[in-house]
């Protein structure tokens, strides 16, 4: 866990504004040395199964921070992960349900051109 000093000094690195500490810049950020500790932590003590699960429950929050970051504003996750160096996810990572909605945005786009294609030629 942080102590208060390590965390204040996050915030203030990464906040957005004056009174930020919880935007998801800074939010991604904290999570990010959690994440650290825990995993030096987990690598002296291999059996500790608790902290384990912990850990991945830190990662899949911050995981759907960034998957809102990039979705929200695409600088500002281009720029938080650059620099806490955290690798971009690849589309073979995506879960079957991300594919399975671009496809169907995909098949949607598609008909209403069909669609309008075909009012143009009976208007």
């Amino acid at each position: 866990m942080l102590d208060k000093k390590k965390k204040d000094r996050i915030i203030e690195k990464y906040k957005t504004h004056e009174n930020d500490t919880g935007s998801p810049e800074v939010q991604i950020a904290i999570l990010t040395a959690e994440i650290k500790e825990l995993t030096e932590h987990l690598k002296e003590h291999k059996k500790d199964f608790s902290s384990r699960r912990g850990l991945i429950k830190k990662v899949a929050q911050r995981r759907r921070l960034l998957q809102y970051l990039q979705r929200d504003n695409s600088e500002s996750y281009e720029d938080i992960i650059k620099k806490l160096k955290i690798k971009k996810r690849s589309p073979e990572t995506m879960t079957e349900s991300e594919e399975e909605k671009e496809i169907r945005e995909e098949e949607e786009r598609v008909a209403m051109e069909k669609a309008e294609k075909e009012e143009n030629t009976n208007g």
